[in-house]
């Protein structure tokens, strides 16, 4: 991911198939701070013990940490600056535990650039394993 990759794609230049990522380590830090901002305090991401005894086996991160990586990629890539969330579906796949790497990735699969609405697969991976996978519809940015 480059510097120039973030700004405005004006639905007038996208295409079926384009595609952009992200990647972030989700450590302990940052569940803790997703956990306070949230205000979501479950104990399968936040206490060992707790979470030991779960299916789980450990602390896992809250789904909707690494699915907020789609927002950024969203409002800052692809279309980026301008965007405007209009729905998003997803299904969490498999956990992430505290220091997996997630790759957030969108792919435009759809244009209606009349209406300016853009629908995206939206699909999430720690190395081989994905872990969220779902679709967003967003409106996007016009030069007109």
């Amino acid at each position: 991911m480059t510097n120039n990759e973030i700004g405005t794609v004006y639905i007038e230049d996208m295409t079926i198939g384009q595609t952009r990522s992200i990647t972030k380590q989700i450590g302990d830090a940052e569940i803790q701070a997703f956990a306070n901002l949230s205000e979501d305090h479950n104990p399968v991401h936040l206490d060992e013990d707790y979470a030991r005894a779960t299916m789980f086996k450990g602390r896992i991160a809250h789904g909707m940490l690494s699915a907020s990586l789609f927002s950024a990629l969203l409002g800052e890539r692809l279309p980026g600056h301008g965007c405007i969330y209009l729905a998003q579906n997803l299904r969490f796949t498999a956990p992430v535990r505290i220091d997996d790497t997630v790759t957030a990735t969108v792919t435009v699969t759809a244009i209606d650039t009349a209406k300016r609405r853009v629908k995206l697969d939206c699909v999430a991976v720690v190395g081989d394993t994905t872990v969220i996978k779902g679709d967003a519809l967003v409106l996007a940015p016009s030069r007109s």
